[in-house]
């Protein structure tokens, strides 16, 4: 029977060199198999970023997200509950609880009508510190910016959030908002530095 054990280790290692040549030969070799890992981690990552079918869906994502923005700036109420699924959940890290979106929806109504009425501006936007995907399923982590005036006062928030998203017929819904933490201006002006590196 072949140990299969003892294969690999001949597979891996060279066998003994003369003693003067040892230490440097296995050093040379160790060092050649870290560069050939890292160099196919590099061309993987690569291919990833240049998958075309995953630029799609981060588009899909992007026009998702462009309709919860232009939903509140409008006041359109029917058009922001299509971005969240019925049984989804919203949870707060910052007032510690977690509740159906339903129920969040009712509590913002009164938001969206008065926006709709002119008697409030409002507006969000996001920005993305990690965006994990595939066909079906989205996972975003990053910030967003929620401004508003009402009675010539103006209120700006900036909230770390994460957003778990599920591909249903063909339409991007919200399952879980998870509102983290309050964030800073700093924060979400660092997110836009990011992404102008990447």
């Amino acid at each position: 029977m072949i140990d299969s054990h003892q294969t690999y280790e001949r597979y891996i290692f060279p066998p003994p060199l003369p003693a003067e040549n040892s230490l440097m030969t296995k050093a040379t070799i160790w060092f050649c198999f870290i560069c050939m890992v890292l160099t196919t981690q590099h061309h993987s990552i690569q291919a990833k970023e240049r998958d075309p079918s995953l630029e799609l869906i981060t588009s899909e994502l992007n026009r998702y997200w462009g309709e919860v923005s232009r939903s509140v700036k409008d006041g359109d109420f029917d058009g922001y509950a299509a971005t969240c699924h019925p049984q989804g959940v919203l949870v707060s890290g910052i007032k510690k609880t977690s509740y159906p979106l339903p129920q969040a929806l009712n509590q913002w109504k009164q938001g969206f009508e008065d926006t709709r009425a002119n008697r409030l501006q409002a507006s969000v936007e996001f920005r993305f510190s990690q965006r994990l995907h595939d066909a079906a399923t989205a996972h975003e982590t990053g910030i967003f910016r929620y401004a508003s005036v009402q009675d010539g006062e103006s209120t700006i928030s900036y909230i770390h959030f994460e957003g778990l998203l599920r591909k249903t017929e063909g339409r991007w819904m919200i399952v879980m908002e998870y509102q983290k933490s309050l964030a800073t201006e700093a924060e979400w002006n660092e997110l836009l530095v990011t992404r102008d590196k990447n």
